[in-house]
């Protein structure tokens, strides 16, 4: 059963690298456009709805972030297990990251059904806002169970190269979305006018399709792992070492959600129109990080596999290539938004104050793609390195210690195109941090190996 060559250590890196990354960027794109979709949909009913969806980004960006994380400490973990040939190993960690997505959804699904209303009355007093808001969140969090198991079986899939199978999961539940958004939000086909409460019930439909897919694929196509759960007890040896890598992972995007709550209270002083722009921007902007995420999940395995497997040369064409690749990406995100950024928010039903708040946002912002892509590809290299406390430092650094501060002080001067250069200024402290570390990884573990 193992004695084929596994692809990860004898094709072509550029080809490797491209083989493994493109089919999760297109469903990472794909996913992009749903939550984009979602956004247009519900800015149809108006301007409030929009606002409530933003206001409960930070939580679902914190249930992603913990899917996610553990993904990457599995990935990270099970494809260095199957480069050192420890199948065993691999089968452990899989089963052991099934678990661990359980207990992720028990803790939002209490979430859900006790403190949705607490949760936004901190932010809001506005009474449609908190219908709307309440309503979508309160799905989102009961129904989490699809997006946990959906991740988690989706990564399963990326550890042993079989990223084509993840991809089509994650595009099947991301049309499934879309399709069903203007159905349920709007009440077409003699269904009841359902409007946030719709766009959080499309999402779930969504994403349990995709679960129940990347389950199937497992279990019939995935033939280097045995996931089968029976007479399985929790590995602790194991979850340790898969939350090494993904607890970092997970604290660097769960401060996304605190920074993003912190800046929706910073921007209500200004107007609940300017947490609408921001929200919309945060969705649009998936579009263009998503890709280079994608690429980042084609890339852990591939480093991972070959560090297993002690091959430097192929390291360093993959770190090179990925980095070059990431700021192409994030070159061509900047383009688009700074000659459209107009047409963009009309996609969102934006108001004329909409408009002249989120047009110089647009334009300020995405001045930080510039740099991104260097972060965003290091931070990932660390972790395939199971070294994913440097990703969480410079996640802190940049959200914590410049962005969320610099936010709040250019707020001060009451003008709120001020206030949007807080991302430029985050991103080159975040990328200089960045250098400094891709050198000391590289000192650390590449330099050491022969060849």
């Amino acid at each position: 059963m193992h004695t084929e060559e596994n692809k990860m250590s004898v094709m072509p890196i550029r080809k490797l690298l491209i083989n493994m990354s493109v089919p999760i960027m297109i469903s990472m794109f794909v996913q992009a456009l749903y939550n984009v979709v979602d956004s247009i949909f519900v800015a149809q009913i108006n301007e409030n709805a929009l606002t409530a969806v933003s206001l409960a980004f930070p939580v679902q960006n914190l249930m992603i972030a913990i899917a996610v994380g553990t993904g990457m400490g599995i990935n990270s973990l099970l494809s260095r297990s199957l480069g050192e040939k420890k199948y065993e190993k691999a089968n452990d960690t899989a089963k052991n990251g099934i678990f661990l997505a359980f207990l992720s959804y028990i803790v939002f699904l209490i979430f859900g059904l006790l403190f949705t209303k607490n949760y936004f009355r901190s932010q809001t007093d506005n009474q449609q806002i908190l219908e709307y808001g309440i309503a979508y969140l309160r799905i989102i969090s009961i129904g989490s169970i699809a997006k946990f198991t959906q991740i988690i079986f989706e990564r399963l899939l990326q550890s042993t190269g079989k990223t084509f199978h993840a991809m089509i999961t994650q595009g099947t539940g991301a049309i499934i979305n879309i399709i069903l958004d203007p159905i349920l939000i709007f009440g077409y086909f003699g269904l009841p006018k359902m409007g946030t409460a719709g766009a959080a019930l499309a999402t779930i439909i969504g994403q349990a399709t995709a679960a129940l897919m990347a389950i199937y694929f497992n279990l019939t196509i995935n033939k280097e792992i045995n996931i089968n759960m029976k007479g399985f007890k929790p590995n602790l040896n194991i979850i340790k070492k898969i939350y090494t890598v993904g607890i970092p992972s997970i604290v660097m995007m769960s401060i996304t959600s605190v920074a993003t709550y912190g800046i929706n209270k910073i921007l209500n002083k200004f107007s609940s129109t300017a947490i609408a722009v921001l929200g919309a921007y945060l969705k649009l902007q998936s579009f263009v990080f998503m890709p280079v995420f994608g690429l980042n999940n084609g890339m852990v395995p591939i480093i991972a596999y070959n560090y297993g497997a002690k091959n430097k040369e192929r390291i360093i064409k993959t770190i090179k290539l990925s980095i070059i690749y990431a700021t192409c990406i994030m070159i061509i995100g900047l383009l688009l938004i700074q000659i459209l950024p107009d047409k963009i928010l009309g996609l969102f039903n934006a108001s004329e104050d909409m408009l002249n708040i989120g047009i110089p946002a647009l334009r300020i912002i995405s001045l930080s793609y510039i740099f991104a892509g260097i972060s965003i590809v290091s931070s990932s290299v660390y972790q395939a390195f199971g070294n994913g406390l440097l990703s969480l430092i410079i996640s802190a650094s940049r959200q914590l210690l410049v962005l969320l501060p610099a936010t709040y002080i250019l707020s001060l001067f009451g003008n709120i195109d001020l206030v949007w250069w807080a991302y430029p200024i985050a991103e080159i402290a975040s990328v200089i941090l960045s250098i400094i570390f891709l050198k000391y990884i590289y000192d650390k573990n590449v330099a050491p190996m022969d060849g």
